[in-house]
């Protein structure tokens, strides 16, 4: 009898056990509660359309884009509002601004590299569609971001750094995108190269 009841105190923590940790898997698969939601809400340098989105998968993303993955000092040219870059000269001031974002030209692509010729995409969404990046697709965006490739032509993204970002869960990039669904359409400005 009493074997019988630590089998099934045993069985019973198991399966305690098994149903705690698969409800933080979920919960780390899902973007509700995500502290990282607040923080990207707050820190996102343009105004948020977010009617018809996600408004806590927009949050999660604009922290990824913005804390994380650093995305505006090669998708907006120039990267920071003039005389704010916290580079310093050439690009800021003596001893360096105070790095404010330049959202008139914010994710709209148009920094050149080098080799010539390589110039950073807008990742704006399309005026008409609201998509970002060229109108992708979700499913085209994860092709672009896990494989390197860009879905219409096929050519190889040649800076982007697609070999880490491929690596993200579904979850995050699925985020990613809907950040960029919820911000302004923009066009590139001027720039002489990354980080200006």
């Amino acid at each position: 009898m009493r074997q019988t009841r630590i089998t099934i105190a045993v069985a019973g923590a198991f399966l305690l056990s098994f149903c705690f940790l698969a409800v933080l898997h979920v919960r780390a698969d899902s973007n509700e509660g995500d502290t990282r939601a607040a923080i990207g809400l707050s820190i996102a340098p343009v105004h948020l359309k977010l009617h018809g989105l996600n408004r806590e998968r927009v949050g999660v993303g604009s922290y990824l884009v913005n804390a994380v993955a650093g995305c505006n000092d090669c998708h907006t040219c120039p990267a920071y509002t003039p005389g704010h870059s916290p580079y310093g000269p050439p690009f800021g001031p003596p001893g360096g601004g105070d790095g404010q974002i330049n959202s008139e030209n914010y994710l709209a692509g148009g920094v050149p590299f080098n080799p010539p010729g390589v110039v950073s995409p807008n990742l704006t969404p399309d005026p008409v569609t609201g998509r970002p990046d060229g109108d992708h697709s979700f499913e085209q965006f994860l092709t672009l971001i896990r494989h390197g490739r860009d879905p219409e032509d096929g050519h190889i993204l040649q800076v982007m750094p697609w070999p880490i970002f491929r690596n993200m869960s579904d979850n995050d990039l699925a985020s990613i995108y809907e950040y960029l669904r919820a911000i302004p359409h923009a066009e590139p400005g001027m720039c002489v190269a990354p980080g200006q």
